[in-house]
């Protein structure tokens, strides 16, 4: 597999076409995917059309797209006007948006390729769905984003989108050792994505290559005014901020979480390596676990108010179609009073303000992107999203880097959190320690799978 930015470039230079880019992705797909169970749709028909209107393009010596040619997977609670949206669910089966997503309209004027929709656990929740880890098909690839996460790994895509309201963008990355990158909230706009939490949901970047979240997060980020968390201003140039190093060795601040208790001792072992590796450059604080656990508690009640309204005609029109699990949650977030939804939002901005203090003395966070592995597939579930938790209650840009390898050979990332609107300077952070990483022998895929 090729990065997207090398294949663009590929293209720009006649040493290939987008046509043989979509039939070599829909081939490796054909060949795989009945095991993998990534791809929830493939639109191949529809995608060698667009692949061969982007060749005529560039043999008319028209304009060039950064991402002209480039095959990519969209997590199945997009909309997109051509092919179905069914966001994990029997309950809209067949559903056929009018539509293309802001975002999905920006990935197309950009040149990319839409092969199709990645599988999703149903509403974007918890629920596991069939889809496989790469890595090892006996685990999960995590959730909710599995297909673009699986699709990656597997070298379907070189690039796919996926959503974050919990851990759904960064634990499934850690999973399936790719890069994971979510932008700060309001970054990327959210018009024709499903709405759980219009409070927490946020839009995120899978690859196998570092620059490549980058170069995708920079194409679909702008200004929506039909999203409310989108702001209005300049938006920092990420490729730029793969490409740059901070000025001088940053200073990585790690927080002891009351949540680290559960990490195993193969990930708290490979972090120290990490922490090791950084030369000195990250520096302790005990937690505060009275504070974090009330920052998670906020984050719940938020979740599940939200999710609740937002899929109560569901609810109400197809119970059947949901999962108990899915069931129990919008019965708990139905029964959530608004002072307590209130007091959640007041919590959720101090701990913004909580963190953002310690921004002003340190330049990003360092933490575990996941607990440790991932989960088999016979303890059905897509395993525990608390490492991002409270970075998405508060927004902020997280990346995660595919740097660990645990004793059953299954990945584990390297979560790096940074100050909301600087995500350049966070990937120049990321880059800074993938050097340093690399250097001491700390280099598990680095793009390439083993």
């Amino acid at each position: 597999m090729t990065s997207a930015l090398q294949m663009a470039d590929m293209v720009r230079r006649g040493e290939t076409n987008a046509e043989n880019l979509v039939k070599g992705a829909l081939d490796l797909i054909e060949k795989t995917d009945d095991q993998l169970k990534a791809w929830a749709h493939i639109d191949s028909s529809g995608a060698i059309a667009s692949a061969k209107l982007l060749d005529e393009i560039r043999d008319s010596g028209r304009a060039l797209g950064p991402l002209h040619g480039v095959p990519i997977g969209l997590k199945d609670i997009i909309d997109t006007s051509d092919m179905p949206t069914e966001f994990g669910s029997l309950a809209f089966k067949g559903y056929q948006p009018v539509q293309d997503a802001t975002i999905v309209s920006k990935l197309k004027e950009a040149g990319a390729v839409i092969l199709g929709k990645t599988v999703t656990t149903a509403f974007a929740f918890m629920d596991p769905s069939e889809t496989r880890n790469p890595n090892n098909m006996e685990y999960s690839p995590g959730g909710s984003s599995s297909g673009s996460a699986a699709a990656v790994s597997a070298g379907h895509v070189p690039v796919a989108i996926g959503t974050q309201t919990n851990g759904s963008v960064i634990r499934p990355a850690s999973f399936c050792g790719v890069f994971g990158f979510k932008p700060s909230s309001g970054m990327v706009p959210r018009s024709g994505v499903l709405r759980t939490s219009e409070t927490l949901d946020q839009v995120g970047v899978f690859s196998r290559y570092y620059e490549d979240v980058a170069l995708v997060s920079d194409i679909i980020s702008e200004f929506d005014p039909n999203d409310a968390n989108s702001f209005c201003r300049p938006r920092p140039n990420m490729l730029d901020g793969v490409c740059n190093r901070p000025d001088e060795n940053p200073k990585l601040l790690w927080f002891e979480m009351p949540y680290f208790k559960g990490i195993s001792e193969d990930c708290l072992e490979g972090m120290d390596k990490v922490i090791l590796a950084s030369g000195g450059c990250v520096f302790k604080k005990d937690g505060k676990p009275r504070v974090f656990e009330a920052f998670l508690k906020a984050q719940r009640v938020i979740h599940h108010f939200e999710i609740a309204k937002n899929l109560s005609n569901v609810r109400r029109k197809s119970p059947k179609l949901l999962s108990r699990q899915l069931r129990k949650a919008l019965d708990m977030g139905s029964k959530i009073d608004l002072t307590d939804y209130h007091q959640s939002l007041a919590q959720r901005d101090a701990a913004i303000s909580f963190f953002q203090d310690f921004f002003g003395e340190y330049d990003a966070i360092i933490a575990p992107s996941s607990l440790g592995e991932a989960p088999l597939l016979s303890e059905g579930n897509t395993g525990n999203p608390v490492c991002s938790t409270i970075w998405s209650l508060c927004g902020f840009p997280c990346l995660t880097i595919p740097a660990l390898v645990s004793t059953n050979n299954m990945p584990i990332g390297v979560q790096l959190i940074g100050k909301p609107e600087y995500d350049d300077e966070l990937l120049g952070i990321g880059g800074w320690l993938l050097e340093k990483l690399k250097n001491h022998g700390i280099d598990h895929l680095n793009g390439e799978k083993n």
